[in-house]
């Protein structure tokens, strides 16, 4: 679907909360088969985009909300940074979903339930890619979207869109798993300016395994059953997976944002310090994106 100002619907089956690289590639691949409605920002960022944006290689002309003025939806899917969750969940139950569902990074089901206490709130997991450029937006690897119970009709959305996409009964080790892989491939490729890929290569590869198995005993310990040799498999599968994708990390920094380093290692360093497990490389790759994120703090910036 390539929709125009003056096709805008006032109720959707989907809408995109989040109009950052990944928003807009969930988004253009769901235009396709129906209609979808993708909240942006504030007023001037949805003007921009309402008059089109490369996405994958086309022109993509979507259906684009300012805050002020939001359709109603069935479903709302969450995709912004895990610091905007708070404002971004409150204005997704504006559109009066049936449901909320958070695909964003770090373990924030919790925090979802708080900002929208009566809506029915789930966080899935997605290692699908994107990254944006100057002049577009880039979907880089396929990859697996999972969602909690009760996101049946969601999950067959997306399925008709071309995902790979399934409920998961067992979404909280799936939530786990997914943080093991942005523990040990966000803060690397931020930290050394390469795709995901490279970092399967000398001599980031030492680095990303000894992040895995320096994790694992904490996350095994809360809940995720993989032993070593599958949790490597699952961060190299991934890395190899997404190879050209510029991971989110690596996106915020070299466009100056803040990092969702608290959200994702400090995740980790608060389940260690309660189980008593040391961790002394992921604490010093949070000291270290820290301190690039304020040598990187006057470059503009663009939360979607």
């Amino acid at each position: 679907m390539t929709a125009t100002p003056d096709s805008l619907r006032s109720h959707y089956p989907v809408a995109i909360v989040g109009a950052g690289a990944l928003g807009l590639a969930f988004a253009a691949r769901l235009a396709a088969t129906g209609p979808v409605a993708v909240i942006a920002r504030n007023a001037a960022r949805a003007a921009e985009l309402t008059r089109g944006v490369q996405i994958g290689g086309r022109l993509r002309r979507l259906d684009v909300f300012a805050p002020d003025a939001l359709p109603t939806a069935d479903w709302a899917v969450l995709l912004v940074k895990t610091g905007d969750t708070d404002a971004a969940a409150r204005l997704a139950s504006a559109l009066r979903p049936h449901g909320l569902l958070s695909l964003q990074n770090g373990l924030i089901e919790n925090q979802l339930h708080e900002a929208c206490p009566a809506l029915a709130a789930g966080q899935g997991v997605t290692t699908e890619g994107a990254y944006r450029d100057a002049t577009a937006i880039h979907p880089s690897g396929a990859g697996e979207t999972l969602l909690p119970p009760g996101f049946e009709d969601l999950a067959a959305l997306f399925v008709r869109a071309g995902f790979v996409a399934r409920v998961d009964p067992d979404i909280a080790r799936a939530r786990l798993a997914k943080l093991l892989v942005n523990l040990a491939i966000n803060p690397l490729a931020a930290l050394f300016r390469v795709p995901n890929g490279a970092l399967l290569e000398p001599p980031h590869r030492v680095l990303l395994d000894t992040l895995v198995r320096e994790a694992l005993p904490v996350l095994r310990a809360n809940g995720l059953d993989l032993d070593e040799g599958a949790a490597l498999s699952r961060v190299h599968g991934v890395a190899r997976a997404t190879a050209a994708n510029r991971a989110s990390m690596l996106q915020d920094v070299l466009a100056g944002r803040r990092t969702e380093i608290d959200a994702i290692t400090g995740a980790l360093l608060a389940m260690a310090e309660t189980g008593g497990f040391e961790v002394p490389t992921h604490r010093a790759v949070h000291t270290l994106v820290r301190a690039l994120e304020h040598a990187e703090a006057g470059t503009p910036s663009d939360r979607g």
